[in-house]
């Protein structure tokens, strides 16, 4: 489509500010950025729609309009709503650069641009998608009865015979095609969305093709129609969102697409980001509600407050359950090395995504979930429904493992080996009295957490009465000489002869110092169990009779 055809289509609202001479530029695509180099994300040819929070002053219009150039867009797109008439400057920088410029009234969504763009660009290259835009449309107006991104699936695969799902960046699924046979398994969801966030983070240009279970798949970023956070340089972009950003799995090789086909692709990932948006707008709500819970308890709010809240946020949080239930704390920190990037709402986002029910699909799969940020940590508040009395809540609720069982593949390539997750999680607990305490647990929890190796790292409350929480504070250079001590020399003697001494001791420990139970373990007889312990007290000059020294080995083992 031509640019002169936007301009002339009086629902878009849209007035032309500089460019009259080039409005025979075809358009490609459509993007929404307030980034301030957005040139990673563009191919040439689109209508760049932007709000304007990139600018700061005046000198920030040139570089980026000199930007767009350079990528090859076909024309930019200003937002009044957020300043007004778009700034002098702005025209003046395009002006230049022969790039159009068109203002969009505040009274017109992007969204709406967005999709009349797709629509007829889609129209001219596959006919019958138009008829994505037209459902989407539906789906949009008519919220979770109109299909959401499973009809936009579905066509894809009646009307290109594609297959394609939506995957959450933590693996899940959140939407498939209903025809499409069986769901695509859990496994293959985790594997390719960690292929995915691998190829994100070494700055790859999509689609990104892998091969998972015998099958080809192309991976399409799904990126947030909305504002992207502000960065300086593209690599910090990358890490603001890239754990956050759905993605488009198609079972098939695009390598050899026409550009045509790939386009079309593009256009269906911006539809998809629109009910990403929505989505997100629909979670404002319990986000505001754990922020006030929040800030009550930091600040050492009187409990019947913290109640009041906690009443109003139960309705939301657990509809149809009237009294408020138990409650339990998760506070979980993205940290990336250099520390310059705000990990707070990065957090936020990607704590929503890990307490979704894994068992759920589709975009909203949980209304439990409300999450806050502090600095750079994240902090959920979970609702439980009633315990029983006789339980303290330790067997109920979140187990701090089991968040990450699932994710943690994914995030683990999403991190890329210069960022950390580590979370933390309290004890359910009984009243807005106990909240206090449950965050500082859920805090405790997670600092046992990031004291341990590893890019994805949980602890629960239970540890906290352990001496699991003593380990992780022992100086490194402590903790190395003690293993070394005790635990070289059978390492040494199992490299030269293979007497596997160490899995000896660590079941010998485990079974209490059980000579029937632990040979049974290792299917020894007990007189070899017995001469294993013997070469093993031998080699370290202790004696594993002695409670002593059977704490000193459980310790080292634990440390190493």
């Amino acid at each position: 489509m031509r640019l002169r055809a936007l301009l002339d289509t009086d629902a878009l609202g849209l007035r032309l500010l500089g460019g009259q001479d080039e409005l025979d530029r075809t358009v490609r695509g459509v993007m929404t950025t307030d980034l301030r180099d957005p040139s990673r994300y563009l191919s040439g040819g689109e209508l760049v729609l932007t709000g304007l929070a990139w600018r700061r002053d005046a000198a920030d219009s040139e570089p980026f309009v000199r930007l767009l150039v350079q990528a090859g867009v076909a024309a930019l797109a200003a937002g009044e709503a957020e300043l007004g008439d778009v700034p002098d400057d702005l025209v003046l920088a395009c002006a230049r650069h022969r790039l159009p410029l068109f203002a969009v009234h505040e009274s017109v969504a992007f969204a709406t641009i967005t999709e009349h763009v797709v629509r007829q660009v889609s129209g001219e290259r596959a006919g019958d998608l138009a008829a994505v835009v037209d459902r989407h449309r539906r789906m949009m107006t008519s919220g979770p009865a109109g299909g959401g991104p499973d009809v936009v699936l579905d066509l894809l695969g009646s009307d290109l015979d594609l297959r394609a799902w939506v995957l959450s960046p933590a693996g899940r699924l959140i939407a498939g095609p209903k025809a499409a046979g069986p769901a695509l398994p859990a496994d293959v969801c985790a594997k390719l969305a960690a292929e995915h966030l691998a190829a994100v983070r070494t700055g790859r240009r999509g689609p990104h093709r892998v091969l998972v279970g015998g099958a080809t798949y192309s991976l399409f970023p799904i990126r947030s129609s909305g504002r992207a956070p502000q960065a300086a340089h593209a690599a910090r972009d990358v890490r603001e969102s890239v754990l956050s950003d759905w993605l488009l799995a198609v079972e098939a090789d695009a390598g050899d697409w026409a550009e045509e086909r790939l386009d079309l692709l593009q256009g269906v990932t911006q539809l998809i980001s629109v009910e990403r948006d929505r989505r997100d707008a629909a979670r404002t709500v319990r986000r505001r509600l754990a922020q006030e819970v929040l800030e009550l308890v930091q600040t050492g709010a009187a409990p019947a407050e913290i109640a009041a809240r906690l009443r109003v946020a139960a309705p939301v949080l657990l509809p149809g359950l009237g009294a408020a239930p138990h409650w339990q704390v998760v506070v979980a920190r993205v940290e990336w090395d250099g520390g310059e990037i705000e990990g707070g709402p990065v957090t936020q986002s990607l704590l929503e995504e890990i307490l979704v029910d894994p068992h759920a699909t589709g975009p909203e799969p949980s209304d439990r979930i409300a999450v806050a940020h502090s600095g750079d940590e994240a902090i959920a508040l979970v609702p439980l429904p009633a315990v029983s009395s006789e339980h303290d809540g330790s067997e109920s609720g979140v187990l701090a493992d089991a968040l990450l069982a699932s994710v943690r593949e994914p995030l683990a390539a999403g991190l890329d080996g210069d960022g950390r997750v580590t979370l933390g999680v309290s004890a359910a607990v009984h009243s807005a009295e106990g909240l206090r305490g449950a965050l500082e647990e859920a805090r405790h929890a997670r600092r046992v957490a990031a004291a341990r190796p590893g890019r994805v790292c949980a602890a629960g409350h239970q540890e906290l009465a352990s001496h699991v929480l003593l380990l992780p504070f022992v100086p490194d250079d402590v903790r190395r000489a003690f293993t070394a001590r005790l635990l070289d020399p059978l390492r040494e003697y199992d490299r030269r002869h293979r007497a596997e001494l160490i899995p000896t001791l660590e079941a010998f420990l485990e079974c209490d110092g059980s000579w029937t139970r632990c040979a049974s373990r290792l299917h020894l007889h007990v007189n070899t169990l017995r001469y294993r312990v013997g070469r093993i007290e031998q080699l370290t000059g202790r004696d594993l009779s002695r409670l002593e020294d059977k704490l000193d080995f459980f310790l080292a083992l634990r440390m190493s």
